[in-house]
């Protein structure tokens, strides 16, 4: 998710690059190092289940799998969610909001889950996703790995990564949008500003 009022961003066409902060090199250094770190933090992979919450951060848990699956030999537990109709602002998203399938095909209860999203904004996404995988058994422990967290600032909820590739302090009038191959035509990360009247 880029952020938690994703429904209510201004069209990405009237928004304003300000600047560059990640390019597909950097990106995938970034996921290398949050793939080791996530390896050394719970000494091996061994139950370790990686869960991508839709949107962006799927294919980023995709990536940190396969990282995984390079360091120790064996590609770790892999799951998805969404967390559509558990956000907390889901009467103002609209009538009939689209709804993807959650996919947790293996017990969650005693794993070690590592959440995994693209943007750590104002915790709210996180959150969600947290009360969405209670619903599913009780996991021994749950670490969030995020591409880029946009500062304490701008937190609303007492929520903050254990796995970080970047943290980027932003002001509130900032969006922050990691462009993947799977959804963008370019890779990389951009800071961009609405427009001014």
């Amino acid at each position: 998710m880029l952020c938690y009022d994703l429904h209510r961003m201004p069209d990405e066409k009237s928004l304003n690059e300000k600047s560059r902060i990640m390019d597909s090199a950097r990106m995938k250094r970034a996921i290398s190092r949050l793939a080791s770190e996530i390896v050394e933090e719970n000494q091996g992979a061994k139950d370790v289940y990686i869960v991508g919450i839709r949107r962006r951060g799927v294919p980023l848990a995709e990536r940190i799998v396969d990282k995984i699956a390079e360091i120790e030999g064996e590609m770790p537990l892999f799951g998805i969610i969404d967390i559509t109709l558990y956000r907390d602002d889901l009467s103002t998203v609209g009538a009939s909001p689209i709804v993807n399938r959650t996919e947790l095909d293996t017990d969650i209860d005693d794993k070690i889950i590592v959440l995994v999203d693209d943007v750590l904004y104002t915790g709210r996404t996180i959150r969600a996703a947290m009360d969405q995988l209670m619903d599913f058994g009780r996991p021994r422990k749950v670490q969030l790995a995020v591409l880029i967290d946009r500062g304490r600032e701008h937190r609303e909820l007492p929520i903050q990564a254990d796995f970080v590739g970047k943290t980027v302090p932003t002001k509130q009038s900032e969006i922050i949008r990691v462009m993947l191959k799977e959804y963008d035509e370019v890779e990389g990360v951009g800071i961009f500003e609405k427009p001014s009247e």
